[in-house]
C-alpha cells in the first residue's frame, strides 16, 4: 500500500506542477478564454497547485512532519472538486471526467496518508 501510494503522489506532484506552472506562466487573457474565470484567481489556483504538488512529496521524503501530506491532498481535493463543477458545467460531463479521477486519487492519499492513532 505504501508503494502504490507514492506512486500515486509523484503522479499527481507532476500533474499539479504541470498544471499549477501553466497557470503561474500563461497570459492572464489567453487563460480566461479557456476558463470562465477571473484571472487573479486563477494565479492564485496556480499557486496552491504548485505548493500542493510540493505538499504531496516533501514530507514524506523528507521526513520532516510526514502529517502535512494528508492535509495538503485535502487542500488539493478542494481545488479538484471546484474544478469538477466548473468543468461540468462549462464543458459537460464527458470533460469532467478528468479533474473527477485526479479527484478521487488526491482523496485516496488523502485517506491512506492520514496519520491514525494505535489501537490498544
Amino acid at each position: 500500500m505504501n508503494r502504490a501510494l507514492w506512486v500515486i503522489q509523484w503522479l499527481l506532484a507532476v500533474v499539479f506542477l504541470f498544471a499549477g506552472g501553466s497557470k503561474l506562466i500563461l497570459p492572464v487573457e489567453e487563460m480566461t478564454k479557456q476558463m470562465p474565470l477571473p484571472g487573479p484567481f486563477l494565479r492564485f489556483i496556480g499557486v496552491a497547485e504548485v505548493l500542493g504538488a510540493a505538499g504531496l512529496i516533501l514530507p514524506g521524503l523528507l521526513r520532516i512532519r510526514p502529517g502535512l501530506t494528508s492535509l495538503a491532498a485535502g487542500g488539493l481535493l478542494v481545488i479538484m472538486i471546484g474544478a469538477t463543477a466548473v468543468t461540468l458545467l462549462s464543458l459537460g460531463v464527458a470533460k469532467a471526467f478528468i479533474p473527477l479521477s485526479v479527484g478521487v486519487l488526491v482523496a485516496f492519499v488523502a485517506y491512506g496518508r492520514w496519520p491514525r492513532a494505535p489501537i490498544h
